[in-house]
């Protein structure tokens, strides 16, 4: 039942996703955000206790509930993390009804054809097991797209539904997300043919099998729509890419169907040296503008 709670939730629940997945490369910068300073800290053992501690605090500040956030996206030493001495999957749907996916990807590979392709995930089924055991729903994995070129984006997105049906064989829901630098040129072709090539590699999909979308806010309002629509997907969400939260907040309620899925535009304005009120009271008042904007459309 618990599978099917989720699922339903995922589906059709108001709210948006929380990207609480920085890693080892961007967690300085997310650390430097939060007010925490280098530093401060000696080592990738401190650092990463000290971004645990930040996202221990965001779940368990009173407005982090399923009512406004339908899932959370969590980096794999988070997973394997405590909150309250409970696993941290577990404490975000048993304690606050929040759905539990897990970032898989390693990084990027260098670029090629306008492209950076995820690299090489060779414990990808280990990992999806252990995502298994700790009650997760679904999996992430982000590549990159710098261009409209249509080998690159077509390799791209090949890429991303063949590690999906291997993510989809231990009963896990996985993200696609190839992003589209917000900044290109050619973007609004870039994500034409993206459309495209996604619609293809759903269309290939085994029947009753769904995975969910991941996208760049595009150029053109309700330019994902398909996508939204088509039975093997179970949603679409939005990254916010470098756009302010304002921005983003603005062009997504723009997307019919298309709710957030923001890292950095959720963290904004919270800082380590506020009191627990004012903590509680910015992130709030966050969480209170992504899901308007989520549930405009």
């Amino acid at each position: 039942m618990t599978q099917q709670a989720m699922a339903a939730q995922m589906r059709a629940g108001d709210g948006f996703i929380a990207a609480l997945d920085q890693s080892g490369g961007s967690t300085p910068k997310a650390l430097a955000l939060y007010g925490i300073e280098e530093s401060r800290y000696s080592g990738e053992a401190e650092m990463f206790d000290l971004i645990h501690a930040m996202r221990t605090r965001i779940i368990k500040s009173p407005a982090f509930t399923g009512d406004k956030i339908v899932g959370a996206i969590l980096f794999e030493m988070t997973m394997d993390r405590e909150i309250d001495g409970v696993p941290t999957a577990k404490y975000l749907w048993e304690s606050r009804q929040v759905v539990p996916h897990l970032k898989v990807d390693k990084g990027l590979a260098d670029s090629a054809d306008d492209v950076k392709l995820m690299k090489d995930i060779p414990d990808l089924d280990t990992l999806c097991e252990r995502a298994v055991g700790h009650g997760v729903f679904g999996t992430k994995m982000r590549s990159v797209i710098d261009g409209a070129n249509p080998k690159g984006i077509r390799a791209n997105v090949a890429q991303q539904f063949r590690f999906g049906e291997q993510i989809l064989r231990h009963g896990l829901v996985p993200i696609l997300e190839p992003e589209v630098t917000i900044s290109i040129s050619d973007k609004a072709e870039a994500e034409d043919i993206l459309r495209d090539e996604l619609l293809e590699g759903l269309d290939a999909l085994p029947e009753g099998q769904e995975v969910m979308l991941k996208l760049s806010l595009p150029t053109k309002a309700n330019q994902y729509k398909p996508l939204v629509d088509h039975p093997k997907v179970m949603r679409v969400v939005a990254l916010s890419g470098g756009y302010s939260r304002d921005e983003a907040n603005t062009l997504l309620a723009e997307n019919t169907g298309v709710i957030a899925s923001f890292s950095r535009a959720l963290t904004e304005g919270l800082s380590d040296g506020q009191s627990d009120a004012e903590f509680d009271a910015t992130l709030a008042a966050t969480i209170e503008s992504i899901y308007a904007a989520s549930v405009a459309g």
